[in-house]
C-alpha cells in the first residue's frame, strides 16, 4: 500500500493574533513533494492554526490517494498527543477541527509522529508565507512558495488543486527527511513555542530576522484605589474609582523614575479614571500628552464588581469554578471572559504597534490587560495569568521586533516605590 507523509504547521503572531498554516504532502518512498497548502486565517490562536494545517494536509493526502496510509509529522506535541488519543481536547475551539481531521480518512490509515521543529521547516515556511501574505491583505498563492528551499530543491511546477488552501503538484527529487523523532522535553509543548513559530525560517534564499530597533511597551499598572488594598474585583463595569492618596504618591514616584530614564516618547492610557489619573501625573513630569486607548481597559467582571474573591466564591461557586478553569467562561451577569479580553488586547496591541513603530510607549493599564500582553509575548497558555504577580504602580516591559518576535524584558518592577 502506498504511504504518504503529511507535514503540517501553524503559527499565530500574538496568540491570538494574525495566524496561518502550512502543510505539505510527500511520497514516503521517493521523497517527492506532491502537494502544498497554506492559508491566512485572520486572528486566531497557535493551536487553531496547527489544527487547520493538519486538516488541510489530510485533505490534500486524501485527494491524492484516498487508499494510502498517511504518516502525520508535526512539531506540535499538543496536536500529536490529542489526535493519538493520549490527551483530552478541552478547548472548545479545537474540538470541531479535531473531529474534522478524524473524519477525512479512516482512523486506521493515519498515524501521528512528533518531530523537532528543525525537521518541520517546509511546513513552517509555508505557514509564515501565509501570514506574510495576510499582512499584505492577500491570501497565499502557489507562486509565493519558497518552502522547497529547505529541502534543497530547485525546480517546481504550479498547478492549483482543490482544497481548503491553495494546493499544487510539485516534483521534488530530493529525498524526504527521515531522521527518527526524538523524545520531546515536557516544556516543548506548542503552547510555549509562540515566539519561535513567529520568526520566519532562515536558510538559503530566506530573509534574515529583523533585529532592528524594537517598539517597546513600558506597561504601568495604575496606582492604588480605595478598592485595591481590599483586593476587590474592580473592572470596567464597576464604580470606576479614582486613585487614593497612596495611589497618587505611587504615580508620582514612578513619574520621577521614568523622567530620570528619559526613554518614554508617548503615553497611552486606559479610559478608566484610575489609569487616566496615573497617566496624567506621569505625562506631566515627562512633558507629554496622554492619549486614550479603549482596548486597554480592565475586564468587565459583571456581577462580581466590588466583591472580594471570597465573596464571589460564596455567592457564585459554580461560576467561579468555571472561570478559573476555562478562558471562555464569563463572570456572572455577562462579564468578559479571558479569551474575549485577549482578543481585545491583541487588537489594541497591533494598532499601537503600527502607530508607534520603533518608539518607546508607556501604556497605563490594569492587571488583566498587562498580564495578557506579557502572556501573549511569551506564548504562554491562558492559565499563566494566575501565575503572575502584578502590584499596583508596577512596571513591566515588552519589546516587539519587526520580524514578529517579542521579548519580555521586565515584570512587576516596584523599585521606584521603595
Amino acid at each position: 500500500m502506498r504511504e504518504l507523509i503529511v507535514e503540517a504547521d501553524g503559527g499565530s503572531r500574538g496568540n491570538p493574533g494574525p495566524a496561518g498554516y502550512g502543510a505539505v504532502v510527500i511520497d514516503a518512498a521517493t521523497g517527492e513533494t506532491l502537494a502544498e497548502a497554506a492559508e491566512y486565517l485572520g486572528v486566531t490562536t497557535n493551536n487553531v492554526a496547527e489544527y487547520s494545517g493538519l486538516v488541510a494536509g489530510l485533505r490534500a493526502a486524501r485527494d491524492l490517494d484516498p487508499t494510502a496510509t498517511v504518516r502525520v509529522r508535526m512539531d506540535s506535541k499538543l496536536v500529536v498527543e490529542q489526535m493519538s488519543g493520549r490527551w483530552q481536547i478541552k478547548h472548545p475551539a479545537m474540538r470541531p477541527l479535531a473531529a474534522e481531521a478524524r473524519s477525512i480518512l479512516p482512523p486506521d490509515q493515519v498515524t501521528y509522529e512528533w518531530i523537532p521543529r528543525a525537521e518541520n521547516k517546509h511546513a513552517d515556511r509555508l505557514a509564515n508565507e501565509a501570514m506574510d501574505a495576510g499582512k499584505r491583505g492577500e491570501q497565499w498563492s502557489p507562486s509565493q512558495s519558497t518552502a522547497d528551499l529547505d529541502a534543497g530543491a530547485a525546480a517546481r511546477s504550479a498547478a492549483p488543486r482543490k482544497g481548503r488552501g491553495e494546493l499544487r503538484d510539485q516534483p521534488r527529487p530530493t529525498p524526504t527527511r527521515t531522521t527518527p523523532a526524538t523524545t520531546p522535553d515536557t516544556d516543548d509543548i506548542r503552547a510555549a513555542r509562540n515566539v519561535a513559530s513567529e520568526a520566519p525560517a532562515t536558510g538559503a534564499g530566506a530573509a534574515p530576522p529583523d533585529l532592528g530597533t524594537p517598539t517597546t511597551f513600558v506597561l504601568l499598572r495604575h496606582g492604588e484605589t480605595p478598592l485595591t488594598p481590599q483586593k476587590r474585583f474592580s473592572g470596567s463595569g464597576g464604580s470606576d474609582p479614582a486613585l487614593s492618596d497612596t495611589g497618587r504618591h505611587q504615580a508620582d514616584r514612578v513619574a520621577t523614575a521614568l523622567a530620570a530614564r528619559g526613554t518614554v516618547q508617548d503615553v497611552i492610557a486606559s479610559p478608566l479614571a484610575r489609569c487616566r489619573e496615573t497617566a496624567a501625573i506621569v505625562a506631566a513630569r515627562l512633558g507629554l500628552d496622554v492619549r486614550i486607548e479603549d482596548g486597554l481597559r480592565e475586564t468587565d467582571f459583571g456581577a462580581w464588581e466590588g466583591l472580594t474573591f471570597a465573596e464571589v466564591r460564596d455567592r457564585y461557586p459554580d461560576d467561579m469554578s468555571a472561570w478559573l478553569s476555562s478562558p471562555d467562561a464569563e463572570p456572572t451577569g455577562g462579564g468578559e471572559s479571558f479569551e474575549a479580553v485577549a482578543h481585545r488586547v491583541a487588537a489594541a496591541r497591533d494598532k499601537l504597534l503600527a502607530a508607534h513603530t520603533g518608539r518607546t510607549v508607556l501604556l497605563v493599564s490594569h492587571v488583566t490587560p498587562i498580564k495578557t500582553l506579557v502572556r501573549l509575548a511569551l506564548g504562554a497558555p491562558p492559565e499563566a495569568l494566575f501565575r503572575m504577580e502584578l502590584s499596583a504602580a508596577s512596571l513591566s516591559v515588552v519589546a516587539y521586533y519587526g520580524d514578529g518576535n517579542a521579548s519580555v524584558r521586565l515584570l512587576n518592577d516596584t523599585s521606584p516605590l521603595r
